[in-house]
């Protein structure tokens, strides 16, 4: 089967600065990679690639074995948080319905089918309460839960997904995870997870990408997530310590790194 992403000796170069080189790895449908490294280190800029948005400076990058291409219908977008313009003329069902058919101009006019995947994920997005208000008055919280139902509207191969649980309390953050959790597991999507704290999606990661001075790490949490190996990448010591099932990184260049992006 092809796999939904792969990468060849992938580089990214700005001047005679390289942000990263030689990521080279395919992600097959199903599979949960979280992006993880420090501010600076090129998370952001590795998920504008797959997006078509920054050109690589060397190798190549494929999403279901074609180029990457910008806007492709096969890719899901959950963006960082930021807040919509209290004039903006959407309500909140009809930000989800762009997710569904948002290549066409104006407002979609949507199928009875359509309309029952909207009414689903605005349910378990927990959004249905607000689901007919201007979407400009929402909360940053209940802005970023319909993002992430637009994002999985069109059940995408690739789901993207950049601080997705920015701005939600707890239980937003567990309902958020479980939705993109099942879009790869039930219905087959490669999953792209960048995050600065890998605790809350830990339980559903398949393999970690982990960024860090122009280099990078590949592999399963208990491969990457080990003190000899942050410790190699950072080149300095670098302790992970495992606290009541929870990760923590700490070092003088680390410390709390899941925390500050």
């Amino acid at each position: 089967m092809t796999p939904a992403l792969s990468l060849n000796e992938a580089a990214v170069t700005f001047g005679s600065r390289t942000l990263w080189s030689d990521v080279s790895f395919a992600l097959d449908r199903g599979e949960f990679l979280a992006v993880l490294g420090p501010n600076g280190a090129g998370k952001s800029t590795f998920l504008k690639v797959l997006l078509g948005l920054q050109q690589l400076s060397s190798g190549s990058a494929e999403v279901l074995g074609k180029p990457v291409r910008r806007g492709s219908n096969q890719v899901g977008y959950i963006p960082q948080h930021h807040n919509l313009e209290a004039e903006t003329p959407l309500r909140a069902r009809d930000l989800v319905a762009l997710g569904l058919e948002g290549h066409k101009y104006g407002i979609p006019w949507t199928s009875r089918i359509s309309k029952a995947r909207i009414e689903d994920l605005l349910t378990q997005v927990g959004a249905q309460e607000y689901a007919d208000r201007p979407v400009g008055l929402l909360s940053g919280g209940e802005q970023q839960r319909l993002r992430a139902a637009q994002a999985l509207a069109g059940n995408p191969a690739l789901l993207l997904c950049d601080e997705p649980l920015h701005s939600l309390d707890l239980n937003h953050q567990r309902a958020i995870t479980e939705l993109i959790r099942s879009q790869a597991v039930d219905r087959g999507s490669a999953v792209v997870f960048v995050t600065h704290e890998i605790n809350p999606v830990i339980e559903h990661v398949d393999r970690v990408l982990y960024f860090a001075r122009g280099d990078h790490r590949i592999g399963s949490v208990s491969e990457v997530m080990r003190s000899e190996v942050l410790s190699e990448l950072y080149q300095s010591p670098v302790e992970v310590i495992e606290h009541k099932g929870r990760l923590v990184v700490m070092g003088e260049h680390a410390e709390g790194e899941h925390h500050n992006d």
